[in-house]
C-alpha cells in the first residue's frame, strides 16, 4: 500500500510537506505542490478517513446513519441514500453508510473515531435514544425525520400529519363518508417510528374535523397480508369508499386484490397513496399522491448540516409541506 512517505521520497520533500499540501494548513510554493499532485496521481495515492483526519482535523465524509430492517421498504430508503450522496458528492464530501441497528452506540462511534465530520441520522423514532446522544456529543447533526422533543438539534422531514390530513380532506370534498388507512407494518408502530405516528393522528383529526367514518389497520410486507388486511377493513365498515395507502411495499398487492373482488378503481373506491411519484404512475391505475420528497428532503439534510460546518447555526426543524396531486385513482362518489 502506498503511503505518504512513499509519496515524499518520490517529490523529493519531507512526509510533513506532502501533509501539508494535502491539508492547506500551511503554504507551500507553487512548484512543490506540483511535484506532490503528480507523484500522489503516478503512485495512486489514497489517504483514508483516518489519515485525513489527522493530517486536517477534516475528513471530507458524512455519515449517514440508517438502520436496515426488514420492515422498510429499500426501494424508497435509498431514494434518501442516493440524494444524500448526490448532494454531498456536489460539495466534495463522501458518505459513510452505517446500517447496523447500534443505536446511540454507532453514533459515539463515529465521533470517537474521526470517521467523519458530521451525522446524518435517518429512521427516526418519536422517543429516540439517539437524540439526546446527539446533543451531547456536540457535533454537527441533521435528523431526516422529527422527534417529539427536537428542541436543541436539527431535523428535517415531510409534514406527515399535514399528508394525513390532506388525504382525508381529499376524499372528503368528494363526497367519501367512510374512509381507510393501510399503514406501515405493525413493528413500525411498536418502534414508535415519527413518521407513521404523525401520519395516522393526521388522518384521525382530518377525519373527525370532516365527519368522516374512518378505520385503519397496519399492513406487513406480503401479500397475503395485504388481502387479509382488506378483508378486515371491508369486514370494520362494508360501506368503505375510500382507502389512504400510507405502506408503498403493498400498493401492488392492494391493488391487485381490490380487482380480484371486482372493485373498481376509482369507480367502486377512490385510492390514495403516499409513495414516490415515480411509483404511483407505474400502477394499472395512475394514482392520486402527496409524494414522498425524498430528494428534496436528502438535499436539505446536506445543506443543512453542511451549514453547521461553516460556523455556528440555531437548530430548527423543517417540515416540508405536502403537495397532493390528483390523478386517475380518485373520483367523486
Amino acid at each position: 500500500m502506498v503511503t505518504i512517505v512513499d509519496v515524499a521520497r518520490a517529490a523529493g520533500v519531507a512526509p510533513s510537506t506532502v501533509s501539508y499540501v494535502l491539508s492547506g494548513k500551511r503554504s507551500i510554493s507553487p512548484e512543490t505542490t506540483r511535484l506532490v499532485e503528480a507523484s500522489i496521481r503516478e503512485l495512486g495515492y489514497h489517504p483514508n478517513a483516518g489519515a485525513r483526519a489527522l493530517a486536517s482535523s477534516k475528513t471530507s465524509v458524512l455519515a449517514l446513519v440508517l438502520p436496515m430492517r426488514t420492515d422498510q421498504n429499500v426501494a424508497v430508503v435509498m431514494e434518501f441514500v442516493a440524494a444524500v450522496a448526490k448532494t454531498a458528492r456536489e460539495h466534495d464530501y463522501d458518505v459513510l453508510l452505517l446500517t447496523k441497528d447500534e443505536g446511540p452506540t454507532a453514533l459515539r462511534r463515529v465521533v470517537s473515531s474521526a470517521l467523519a465530520d458530521a451525522l446524518i441520522v435517518m429512521d427516526v423514532e418519536a422517543k429516540d435514544p439517539r437524540v439526546p446522544v446527539l446533543r451531547s456529543l456536540q457535533r454537527p447533526s441533521v435528523l431526516i425525520g422529527a422527534p417529539d422533543a427536537a428542541s436543541g438539534i436539527t431535523c428535517v422531514d415531510l409534514d406527515f400529519a399535514a399528508a394525513g390530513q390532506e388525504c382525508v380532506a381529499h376524499l372528503a370534498e368528494l363526497g367519501h363518508r367512510s374512509i381507510a388507512l393501510i399503514g406501515p407494518a405493525p413493528a413500525v408502530y411498536r418502534r414508535g417510528t415519527g413518521f407513521a405516528r404523525r401520519f395516522l393522528r393526521g388522518f384521525r383529526a382530518a377525519a373527525g374535523k370532516h365527519g368522516v367514518r374512518a378505520v385503519n389497520r397496519p399492513c406487513s410486507h406480503s401479500y397475503d397480508a395485504a388481502v387479509r388486511c382488506v378483508d378486515e377493513l371491508l369486514a370494520a365498515d362494508p360501506e368503505l369508499t375510500g382507502l389512504v395507502i400510507h405502506n408503498e411495499a403493498v400498493l401492488p398487492a392492494v391493488l391487485g386484490d381490490l380487482r380480484h373482488r371486482g372493485i373498481r378503481v376509482p369507480e367502486d373506491m377512490s385510492v390514495i397513496a403516499l409513495c414516490p411519484d415515480s411509483m404511483a404512475v407505474q400502477q394499472p391505475v395512475s394514482l392520486t399522491t402527496i409524494a414522498i420528497p425524498a430528494e428534496e428532503v436528502g438535499e436539505l439534510a446536506v445543506e443543512m448540516v453542511l451549514r453547521q460546518l461553516a460556523g455556528p447555526t440555531v437548530p430548527e426543524t423543517r417540515l416540508l409541506a405536502p403537495r397532493l396531486v390528483r390523478r386517475e385513482s380518485t373520483a367523486a362518489i
